[in-house]
């Protein structure tokens, strides 16, 4: 029927347009998450102890600091994995619904990630 597949491309173009704001919330999380890197804790200091030193972690307040953010990094790992399984599962199925060779349902599919984008 004429209304069921409007509603259908609306659903698909609403999909498209949630999948969009998906990613771009997983973008301003990386960033919120890189932001909350200590300033102190560099690269060189993990990679390369220093000489006569048994213990990485003994004299070096960056790298004893660290297991006290580890929590805060925790939950920014815990959330950008969440919002990638909802992009994942929504992308799957505009996919899907795209796949079904429909003109009408393929130009939702792309009005909405427009609009989404552009949003």
């Amino acid at each position: 029927s004429p209304a069921g597949m409007v509603l259908s491309v609306l659903v698909i173009l609403l999909l498209s347009v949630l999948y969009e704001a998906v990613k771009m919330g997983k973008a301003v999380l990386l960033r919120r998450a890189l932001l909350a890197l200590p300033r102190s804790l560099s690269h060189e200091a993990l990679a390369q102890p220093q000489e006569g030193d048994s213990d990485p972690a003994q004299g070096s307040p960056s790298l004893m600091a660290f297991p006290i953010s580890f929590p805060r990094w925790f939950w920014f790992h815990v959330a950008q994995t969440l919002f990638h399984v909802v992009q994942v599962v929504l992308g799957y199925m505009v996919m899907l619904a795209v796949m079904s060779y429909n003109a009408w349902i393929f130009l939702g599919a792309i009005v909405g990630s427009t609009l989404g984008y552009f949003l």
